[in-house]
Formats: structure tokens, C-alpha cells, sequence
């Protein structure tokens, strides 16, 4: 099992229509795929989008970096390691838990996935579930914990703390999900309720990660509202662009 190379795919999924506004598509080597006449895909994901989705992304590998628009579409995460044939970790990085119990029943939604993700992927280990606020810890379902590493915000903005899950899962292969929501408003708007983590704080804690542990894909979500103005949207998208760039950078440069 080799790392994520220099080479590797960059798959972008335009569910929204916000890439069409982010200049980073447009670099070498960046596929873009067109979602955005899908039905049934907007928080949740009804079956029949289930299974067109998993056929779009069969051509893709796991290996590299899927960027997979707003958090709307966090869910798409299970999709991407679904394709994992091995036992692995997954490492999320969320200001949220998404392990919710689903409000319309048994659907998959952003708001679950990752409790999905641990209950019917027989490969995934462990979650290393970084950035949500100390009292969500408590909201996790007893017969989860065993299996979640959970790590809270404070542990980002304080000290260094965060260094305590770097370099400890060597021996089994980690994927990376990253929820943009985890930082501050200031540096990228999503449209979710947010995180204080700086920019560059995060790049340093993902920098350490991409070099101390064995990681064979990352996801990254967390693309503004789709509803703003048009001015509004043009000014959110040039800071989600640049925020982007700064993750798919530390990602290459540190496989």
C-alpha cells in the first residue's frame, strides 16, 4: 500500500455550482465532475442517488484528494472510503460529530455519515474525530466510543495538544475527511456553523499528519452557501479558492 503521491487524481464534485467560481479547478490534472443535475443529493441522499453517485466516482480511486463541494454533501466521504478493501482509520476533521441520528429516518445525510460509515464498513477501524466543541463528546452513542478517538476543538487553539493522534496509527492506513467548518468564519465562510481554528494552524497540524502517518486519500468539504448575492458569493469563494489551494498544496508537498 504506497502513499498519496504527487501524481495522484484530483477529483472535484460540483454538486452546487460553487467550483464553477474557484480558479483551483482549473489547474493540470484537476477532473471536475458535473453533479449538479442530481436529485435527491441536498443533506440527504435518497437510494436511487445512492447508486448513481457510486457510479460516477467508480472510475476514481480512494488514492488523492476529492474536494466534494459544500458540508451539504459531507456524506460523500462514505462513498469515497466504501472503496477501501482493507482495514484503515479515518481521520475527520468537523467542528460537527456527524454521527446524528438521521431526522427522516433511515437516509444517509451529512449529519450521520460517519456513524454510518462505522456501522457498515467492516474495514474502518477507528475514528479520530478532531474539532468539535468539548460538549459533544457526551453525545456520542455508548456503543461508538470504543471505536471514536474523540479530540476537541481545544485542543487545536490551545498549546499544543493536537500532536498527542499524530504519529500514533502508523500501523494501519489512515484516510483523511475534512470539513472546512472546523475554521474560523474570518478565514473561510461555509454555510454551517463554524470552528475558530486559524488557516494556519490547521495547514500545521495537516502538514504533521501528511508526514508522520500513512495516509492513502483525503476529502475536503465546507464550500459557502450557494444562496448568497452575487458579490457575497464572488468574495466567498475567492477565500474557499484560496483555502483550497493552501490544503491541496500541504497535501501534495508532505506526501
Amino acid at each position: 500500500m504506497e502513499d498519496i503521491m504527487k501524481n495522484t487524481e484530483v477529483v472535484v464534485m460540483n454538486f452546487s455550482g460553487i467550483y464553477n467560481l474557484e480558479s483551483f479547478t482549473e489547474n493540470d490534472g484537476v477532473t471536475m465532475l458535473d453533479c449538479r443535475d442530481f436529485q435527491g443529493v441536498d443533506r440527504y441522499c435518497d437510494e436511487a442517488s445512492v447508486i448513481r453517485l457510486k457510479e460516477l466516482i467508480a472510475p476514481y480511486s480512494y488514492r488523492g484528494i476529492h474536494f466534494i463541494d459544500s458540508g451539504d454533501y459531507h456524506y460523500m466521504s462514505k462513498f469515497w472510503t466504501d472503496k477501501i478493501c482493507f482495514p484503515f482509520n479515518l481521520l475527520v476533521f468537523d467542528h460537527h460529530t456527524d454521527m446524528q441520528e438521521p431526522a427522516f429516518g433511515p437516509v444517509l445525510s451529512c449529519g450521520d455519515w460517519v456513524k454510518e460509515t462505522l456501522d457498515s464498513n467492516s474495514f474502518l477501524q477507528k475514528v479520530i474525530l478532531v474539532g468539535p466543541p468539548e460538549i459533544m463528546r457526551s453525545t456520542l452513542e455508548a456503543s461508538c466510543r470504543t471505536r471514536v478517538e474523540f479530540h476537541p476543538e481545544s485542543e487545536l487553539l490551545h498549546g499544543d495538544g493536537w500532536r498527542k493522534y499524530i504519529g500514533g496509527h502508523k500501523d494501519v492506513p489512515l484516510y483523511i475527511s475534512i470539513d472546512k467548518d472546523l475554521l474560523s468564519s474570518k478565514m473561510v465562510p461555509t454555510n454551517w456553523d463554524q470552528g475558530e481554528v486559524p488557516m494556519d494552524k490547521f495547514n500545521d497540524i495537516l502538514s504533521a499528519v501528511m508526514t508522520y502517518e500513512h495516509v492513502i486519500g483525503v476529502d475536503v468539504c465546507g464550500e459557502c452557501a450557494g444562496s448568497l448575492n452575487f458579490i457575497d458569493q464572488c468574495r466567498a469563494c475567492e477565500k474557499d479558492n484560496r483555502a483550497n489551494e493552501e490544503i491541496l498544496d500541504t497535501v501534495l508537498n508532505n506526501s
